[in-house]
């Protein structure tokens, strides 16, 4: 089979999950899959012919930063193209700055050191292809089925997330897997097809959730506003502005901290044209939207390393949803 024979090569559009506030059941005669949500980093894996790629939710690919999932890769069947979260577990838990962390590894030296360090885990929840056939007009139902087969001779650190069809399992996990660090369910339709958007269903335990800190806004260690990134995504996003207590625990953490994180190496891009190189600093891993201030002037962006937690809630408003942060999470 060569490269141009492959149903799937990134990047892919990715489906998404909208909010619902509670746990919704099936009408008479259809039946619903429900699965944990993992608040870690959304990753395809394709499987190609000779080697393994890596795509983040945005569409970059970021292979190198988890080269212990590259190696945990290269036994599936070549054309294999599997949708999932990366988790990285700690005291039981899965840590989401820990995560962050392994996604934003700035250099092959460094990725190798935290991929011992910080040892990533795979959740897979779909089956996208394998082979030369594109999966993703099938049923979720089929696709489940042959996700199974395919992993479980595998075993960790690619796995496939637990699933089920029973409404009052679900409903126990809902308020059980908190403690573990997952926060909520995401829900499918049996008969439904993988498509991009929003067609699925998510609830959360917590109208609020924990986001990593990628950059400052305004003087550094008065910052006016975050630069964050949130679970499943690596698109980093403008806070809203920052009130004077969370200014204050800021103030403390960022001057304990470098100035500038290390630079991230390029993303892979190997069936594109390269860009020309951009003036540092860049933002992890990529482009951020500006801030406009008060009188609509840009406010100066200052990156950070991704070592900060903070707390937030997301509101949507009439013209543009809003992330205001909380507190700033302080390890246990």
């Amino acid at each position: 089979m060569t490269p141009r024979e492959l149903p799937l090569q990134p990047p892919v559009d990715v489906a998404l999950a909208r909010a619902v506030p509670i746990l919704p059941t099936a009408p008479p005669g259809r039946r619903l899959a429900y699965e944990p949500k993992f608040d870690g980093h959304r990753l395809l894996i394709f499987r190609l012919e000779d080697a393994v790629r890596m795509q983040a939710r945005s569409g970059r690919i970021i292979t190198r930063a988890f080269p212990d999932l590259e190696t945990a890769a290269r036994p599936l069947p070549p054309g294999t193209v599997l949708d999932g979260e990366v988790v990285v577990w700690a005291g039981g838990r899965t840590d989401f700055a820990a995560v962050q962390k392994r996604a934003f590894a700035a250099s092959g030296s460094r990725a190798s050191r935290l991929a011992r360090e910080l040892p990533a885990s795979y959740a897979a929840f779909d089956l996208l292809a394998t082979g030369a056939e594109d999966l993703r007009p099938l049923p979720y139902a089929q696709r489940r089925a042959r996700l199974m087969a395919l992993l479980e001779p595998l075993g960790p650190p690619l796995q496939a997330v637990p699933m089920t069809t029973d409404p009052g399992l679900a409903a126990t996990w809902y308020e059980a897997l908190p403690e573990i660090g997952v926060e909520g369910l995401v829900i499918k339709d049996l008969d439904q097809p993988y498509r991009p958007g929003r067609h699925w269903r998510k609830v959360r335990h917590s109208e609020t959730r924990d986001a990593v800190v990628v950059g400052v806004v305004g003087p550094r260690l008065r910052p006016r506003a975050l630069a964050l990134v949130l679970p499943g995504d690596d698109q980093p996003v403008i806070s809203a502005p920052l009130s004077p207590g969370v200014r204050a625990q800021l103030t403390t953490a960022l001057r304990e901290r470098p100035e500038r994180p290390e630079q991230p190496e390029r993303p892979e891009q190997p069936e594109r044209p390269e860009r020309p190189e951009r003036p540092a600093p860049q933002p992890p891993p990529g482009e951020l939207p500006t801030a406009p201030d008060r009188v609509g002037a840009e406010i100066a962006y200052l990156p950070i390393a991704p070592d900060l937690t903070v707390e937030v809630r997301q509101e949507s408003t009439v013209r543009h949803a809003a992330t205001t942060v909380i507190r700033l999470r302080v390890p246990d």
